[in-house]
């Protein structure tokens, strides 16, 4: 998994590494979550979200604060599913690629 933050692109393509992660892990995500026979509450939230993620993801340039919010809301949404918490971690560590949480003085 990519650690660091500002790292150059390292494909042909072009695209930012952290895209690509993000990209992955909520597909990742997106398909345990459709796999889940269980319903919840918060699943068309979880589901929303994810959504919003992968079309930012698919953007190439993701606005960081959107970025969070989306993360807060699925976990919110997902948290006590305890078969999803290894995607939602994932899905977490990929958001932190873009920089810790901005910092409110």
């Amino acid at each position: 998994m990519l650690r660091s933050l500002g790292q150059k692109p390292v494909t042909g393509s072009g695209e930012d590494p952290r895209v690509a992660e993000l990209r992955t892990a909520v597909a990742r995500l997106r398909r345990e979550l459709a796999a889940l026979p269980a319903d919840f509450p918060d699943r068309a939230i979880a589901e929303d979200e994810l959504a919003a993620l992968a079309a930012m993801a698919t953007g190439g340039s993701p606005e960081i604060p959107r970025l969070r919010s989306s993360l807060l809301l699925i976990a919110g949404a997902i948290g006590s599913v305890s078969a999803l918490s290894r995607g939602l971690r994932e899905v977490r560590q990929a958001v932190d690629l873009f920089g810790g949480p901005t910092q409110r003085g």
